[in-house]
Parts: structure tokens; C-alpha cells; sequence
């Protein structure tokens, strides 16, 4: 597999709140991670980063092999569990007050993604020229979307779009959404941050993922893109190809 990671702070933001890191544990498997941080201007990204970095400096002193499917998703719920209580721990500081980050967590074992996710950054497929979204939004126009009383094309708009029902940073505990997804040779994962699919439509990611491009071209692409739209948040991509080794 070959990993291209991509952020950028957009046009509009004083600062980038977003976090992405790659790490390789003992056994020689892959985790991504990426946080979309919140509250202050400082807390935000005192959130997102350490989280990741958190994660990642978990992750490389495991021994998960291929064939750990199991012990990898009790991992991911435990080390996640943990982090949440040490980020609201850290928010009730007067530094940090009300800090938090959604997370996706994405551990590339064999020819399978483990992922994890709270929040409203997303995991998505791209396989024969159609996108899949993998994770469902922890989000209040999610929840009336689910339920009924908002369509879809009025999430888009509506003017509470950017609230979410869980964060890493809460003070009870997380309810992490969990799911395994077999990838085949030309699959493409994209996790990504909401700076990214609230202004770029899933047609025009799926354009841009299947273009003659290198893989940090596409990346790169992905973040000009929302940019061009106006670039209203940070904007941040981690791009899986799969085949070949993980780079």
C-alpha cells in the first residue's frame, strides 16, 4: 500500500486545528490518524495533536501482526477510552478549558483497514470509480437526518452543521463506532477532516482519486480543491492506494 498525508489551514481559519501522522508498530503494521480539533484558539490544536501523537506513540510499541484482527480492535476502543479521559482531563484547565477532537484511527493490516472513528471527520472507499462512506457522522444534522426530520441536501446547508454529539475530550465515556473493511487491488481509502467533504461533493473526490495523478498529487489536489470552494475550514486528507508496499 502507498500513504500520501495532506493539511492545510484553508483560507479562512488563523490557524490549523487538524492532525494526521502515520506510525508502524514492532510487527510492521500501519496505523493512520487523524484528529479534527476544537475549542480555543490554542486548545484546538493542543487537542488534535496530542491525540495523535498519543495513539502513535501507543501503536509503535505493539506487536500486532496480520493476523490480529481481534486484540487490534480491543486496542483501538481501550487506547481511545484512555485518551478521552486524559483530554477532558486536560480541558478542565483554564488553558484548555473545553477542548476537544474527533479521531479516525485506521490500522492497515493485511489486505484489511481496522478503523475507529468518533466525531465528523470521515473514512471513505473508492472502489471501481464509486465512493463509499464508512463512518457515519456523530453529528446533530446527522441525528435528524437518521431520524427523519432533515434531508440530506439540508444537512448540507443547515446552519448547526459543524455541531457533533461526541468528541474525544467528553466526560462520559465514548461510544466508538468500530468497523473492519476488506480492500481489494485498486481500492483507494480516504480519510479525511470535515474542511474536506462539507465544500467538495463525493463526485468530485471520486474524479480526483481515479485521475492519472501520483498519489501526492491527488492529495494535493483534494486539499486545492477545497480551497477553490472557499477553503472555510482546515482541510485535511490521508490518502491510501492499495497495492504495492505501504510507503
Amino acid at each position: 500500500m502507498k500513504i500520501a498525508l495532506k493539511t492545510d489551514i484553508g483560507q479562512k481559519r488563523s490557524n490549523n486545528q487538524d492532525y494526521v501522522n502515520k506510525f508502524v508498530n514492532k510487527g510492521g503494521q500501519t496505523l493512520i490518524v487523524l484528529a479534527d480539533g476544537m475549542g480555543g484558539h490554542k486548545a484546538g490544536h493542543i487537542a488534535s495533536q496530542v491525540t495523535v501523537t498519543d495513539l502513535g506513540r501507543a501503536w509503535v510499541s505493539t506487536e500486532f501482526t496480520e493476523g490480529d484482527w481481534e486484540p487490534i480492535r480491543s486496542w483501538l476502543l481501550e487506547t481511545i477510552q484512555v485518551e478521552n479521559q486524559k483530554i477532558f482531563e486536560m480541558g478542565q484547565t483554564e488553558d484548555y478549558q473545553g477542548m476537544g477532537t474527533t479521531i479516525e484511527a485506521l490500522a492497515l493490516v493485511g489486505n484489511y483497514a481496522i478503523f475507529a472513528h468518533v466525531g465528523d471527520s470521515r473514512v471513505g472507499l473508492v472502489r471501481e470509480g464509486i465512493y463509499h462512506q464508512l463512518t457515519s457522522d456523530h453529528s446533530l444534522v446527522n441525528a435528524l437526518v437518521k431520524a427523519g426530520q432533515l434531508t440530506a441536501e439540508e444537512a448540507q446547508t443547515h446552519p448547526q452543521r459543524n455541531i457533533i454529539t461526541q468528541s474525544v475530550g467528553q466526560s462520559q465515556p465514548l461510544d466508538i463506532d468500530l468497523a473492519i473493511q476488506e480492500l481489494f487491488p485498486g481500492d483507494y481509502l480516504l480519510v479525511n477532516s470535515d474542511g474536506l467533504t462539507n465544500l467538495v461533493s463525493n463526485e468530485v473526490i471520486t474524479r480526483i482519486i481515479t485521475d492519472e495523478l501520483s498519489l501526492e498529487g491527488k492529495a494535493e489536489l483534494l486539499v486545492n480543491e477545497a480551497n477553490f470552494a472557499g477553503g472555510l475550514d482546515n482541510i485535511t486528507v490521508a490518502l491510501v492506494q492499495v497495492g504495492g508496499e505501504v510507503a
